[in-house]
């Protein structure tokens, strides 16, 4: 019945003025302006300071103390990270089941939801491709996977599990991709996020980070705006 729900309201979504240029290629481009011009913040997962050459995303490890596990390479770059996964928006439309994300490149209503900045974070790649779609928990309290970077994965579980000053944004994050575009959240992940919410107010680059994606995208994050309020610039 859930499934069913969804696929109804997916059909419902209004269509922004923006929608034409709302996809993933445009949100990535669009976010690279906002970080250059507000270079003081840190990289999502581990905190670290990044900078950008053109479009390419360069990540200064020894800021945070950030430590490759295994592919140093993709460590060493800024990857836009979905908060909520591709595979939770995707796999209820009918052209992710007919072949998955690369299935999907044509399909509007996937592109809007792909390309929606609010879901975007600038991450480490290594630790991006480690999460995959895994989901947030918290199941640790030993950080020893990317040197001092207080971040952990659970590979035989499939968990991932956030630094602590990330864990509000991550869930108004996902209750507002909920929101937006009908997407069920299982009950376990309803009360996580429900109570990170509550536990980590915003910061005040979340406050501008949202009023800018605002400027650009059209819309807000009311999660974000009813603790923030529009003042945040």
């Amino acid at each position: 019945m859930m499934m069913k729900r969804f696929l109804v309201t997916l059909l419902l979504i209004p269509a922004l003025s923006h929608a034409v240029q709302q996809n993933f290629s445009h949100a990535k481009t669009e976010l690279v302006k906002l970080y250059k011009n507000n270079p003081e913040q840190k990289e999502f997962y581990c905190g670290c300071d990044f900078r950008f050459q053109g479009k390419k995303g360069i990540v200064d490890l020894p800021s945070c103390g950030y430590q490759s596990r295994k592919n140093q390479t993709r460590a060493q770059r800024i990857e836009w990270e979905h908060v909520m996964p591709a595979e939770n928006f995707g796999r209820n439309l009918q052209c992710w089941k007919n072949g998955g994300r690369k299935n999907c490149k044509s399909d509007a209503t996937f592109n809007q939801i792909e390309g929606d900045m609010h879901n975007l974070q600038p991450a480490i790649g290594e630790v991006n491709g480690d999460r995959s779609n895994y989901s947030y928990s918290l199941f640790t309290k030993t950080y020893t996977q990317y040197g001092q970077c207080p971040t952990a994965v659970d590979f035989k579980t499939r968990q991932f599990q956030p630094r602590d000053e990330i864990r509000g944004m991550i869930a108004r994050t996902y209750l507002y991709m909920s929101n937006q575009y009908h997407i069920p959240l299982s009950k376990q992940n309803q009360q996580l996020m429900s109570a990170w919410n509550k536990m980590y107010a915003p910061s005040i680059w979340e406050c501008q980070r949202n009023q800018l994606i605002k400027k650009v995208q059209g819309n807000d994050n009311p999660y974000i705006t009813e603790q923030c309020g529009n003042s945040a610039l």
